[in-house]
């Protein structure tokens, strides 16, 4: 069983304990699956105010649902298509403080108000993306990204 001690106070500290937690878990683990799961499980317990925190992985053209935190989701997203196909398509973090203002929005989970999503690219590859959804408008912040981007950083080699 793993236990670790997470900063409950600034953004800055909880991504550090956060990205430590995230290395300990993953960093003798060859199997992708078993990283995300895992990464998803951390994020889910420890990030407040989420509903669900997942991978969508890059099969073939499209994405394909990977280990997740929540309600049941969307199987499979086109690239361009909604929060996570824009990421995808753009490899860039999307940062959606309300994500029915979002065009193309893919409601999965009708609860969900705001949304980050960080692609994983390993070298030139894009593997996929880490989605994290909230019930409150305007969840994440600047440090949210910033924080998800180094976590996906350690874990993109790691799952690639």
């Amino acid at each position: 069983m793993y236990q670790f001690d997470i900063s409950a106070g600034a953004n800055g500290d909880l991504y550090r304990d956060l990205l430590g937690a995230l290395d300990a878990l993953t960093g003798d683990e060859s199997d992708a699956i078993a990283n995300m799961a895992n990464a998803s499980a951390l994020l889910m317990q420890y990030l407040p105010d989420l509903n669900w925190a997942g991978f969508y992985r890059l099969v073939g053209d499209e994405l394909v649902l990977g280990p997740f935190q929540g309600k049941a989701a969307c199987i499979r997203i086109a690239m361009g298509r909604g929060v996570c196909g824009a990421a995808a398509a753009s490899r860039k973090s999307q940062l959606v403080a309300d994500v029915h203002a979002f065009p193309g929005h893919i409601a999965c989970d009708a609860d969900s108000r705001s949304e980050l999503v960080v692609p994983i690219v390993v070298g030139e590859r894009l593997i996929g993306v880490l989605d994290l959804d909230s019930p409150l408008p305007g969840r994440f912040d600047d440090a949210d990204r910033a924080g998800c981007e180094a976590l996906v950083a350690l874990l993109g080699p790691r799952i690639a």
